[in-house]
């Protein structure tokens, strides 16, 4: 595993599936979580199928990082008779980790996967030395802060509760409304659970509102056309407190985002990555406004968390243009690239690299060129000089002045 100071806590990222956590490992995670396509809360995501358990964990290993599968979802009668099988799988897949919310799952897993450590979910809620304590005595290794908790909270927790217990806390993501996640709107609104992994979100739906039950209270509301946005928390970033956090005793630094893309996977974990090592967090939070997200809060660490009530969606100041596939020298200190085409750039266009290790560098596009797919009546195209690489999913060939490799990231400012 990578080597981590008595100082540097762990960088832990989200996996929704292979290309996420490719990226997650090659871009500075110390761990990743990911989950098969039962019993994990992000159904939406990608996720893995049970039989590619072992490869998922391998692939992680081979790059020094742990490997933890959520386990977390609310469990039914069918869903624990049918969890003995599907723990010992992932006892064999020698997964590091499980990440558990439900006490029969807990109690299950000790029983069917007894070489696999147990972390407890921040679904469980725990908030106080005592839980953190009795979780402990039952078998578990780690516990994930409930997402309610400040700074002086977690200080008081880890001062408290046993020192062989490790402490993991959220530093980056979407943060629920709902204590800790814990939400029966979309179930009640949508038919959807979001405590089975099918959240659909109704916290960020737009509302007319009408309160009429509290006279004499005031409840400020911004309105759209669309509505109001009541609910609409803001997402987390602690990139600039990190110190905070290690200080106050937490073991582990978890970023949300199994529904994410690779792009920002990579993008975020870099940003992470660079401050941990030693890099000014102003660079992260530079690095961390490129990347498509809602306006940015420090959760409920320092006091209670925002909204954003007279808004809707996310903002970002970088569109995700290209993934690298190839690089090869060109001459005159020149590199011809190969990349596959995510947004729109033209022949000319500055982009912006993401490599790891390595603050993002600048890249002039030149000698722009479309590289078609070969086919039956033609297996060898010859590329096509264009002046715009606007086909999705394509791949496109040009030269640069700076060397990339296959896995970076490539990004262009938006307007």
């Amino acid at each position: 595993m990578r080597n981590q100071t008595a100082h540097t806590p762990e960088l832990l990222a989200p996996a929704g599936g292979r290309a996420q956590l490719e990226a997650a490992v090659r871009f500075g995670a110390d761990a990743v979580y990911f989950a098969c396509d039962r019993f994990g809360l992000r159904q939406r995501a990608a996720n893995f199928a049970l039989d590619d358990m072992p490869d998922a964990v391998a692939c992680a290993h081979a790059a020094g990082a742990k490997a933890y599968v959520a386990v977390n979802a609310l469990m039914g009668a069918d869903d624990v008779a049918a969890l003995p099988a599907y723990l010992e799988a992932l006892d064999a897949a020698d997964a590091d980790a499980l990440i558990v919310s439900d006490l029969g799952a807990f109690s299950l897993a000790r029983r069917h996967a007894p070489h696999v450590e147990l972390h407890v979910s921040t679904q469980a809620g725990v908030m106080n030395a005592e839980a953190a304590r009795m979780w402990h005595e039952l078998g578990a290794s780690r516990v994930v802060c409930a997402r309610e908790m400040s700074v002086a909270d977690i200080a008081r927790m880890r001062a408290d509760a046993p020192r062989e217990l490790e402490l993991e806390a959220f530093v980056h993501g979407a943060m629920c409304m709902a204590v800790s996640g814990r939400c029966l709107l979309s179930s009640a609104m949508a038919g959807r659970s979001g405590n089975k992994g099918h959240c659909a979100q109704p916290c960020r739906w737009s509302y007319a509102l009408v309160e009429e039950q509290r006279p004499g209270e005031f409840y400020p509301v911004e309105e759209d056309v669309r509505g109001t946005y009541v609910m609409n928390a803001q997402d987390l970033c602690m990139v600039e407190h990190l110190d905070d956090l290690a200080a106050a005793g937490v073991d582990s630094l978890k970023i949300e985002g199994r529904n994410k893309k690779a792009f920002y996977v990579a993008s975020v974990v870099h940003a992470y990555r660079r401050v941990l090592d030693g890099a000014d967090p102003a660079e992260g939070a530079a690095e961390l406004a490129c990347v498509s997200h809602r306006p940015y809060s420090t959760g409920f660490y320092y006091g209670p968390a925002e909204q954003s009530p007279e808004r809707d969606g996310y903002v970002r100041e970088c569109l995700h243009a290209a993934d690298v596939r190839a690089c090869a020298p060109a001459g005159d200190g020149a590199w011809r690239v190969e990349a596959v085409c995510r947004n729109r750039f033209c022949e000319g266009d500055e982009l912006e690299a993401v490599a790891p290790g390595r603050a993002s560098f600048g890249v002039r596009v030149r000698d722009l060129a479309w590289l078609p797919r070969p086919d039956a009546d033609d297996p060898c195209p010859a590329p096509v000089l264009v002046a715009v690489a606007n086909r999705s999913a394509e791949a496109y060939a040009f030269t640069v002045a700076e060397e990339l490799a296959p896995g970076d990231f490539l990004r262009i400012r938006t307007p």
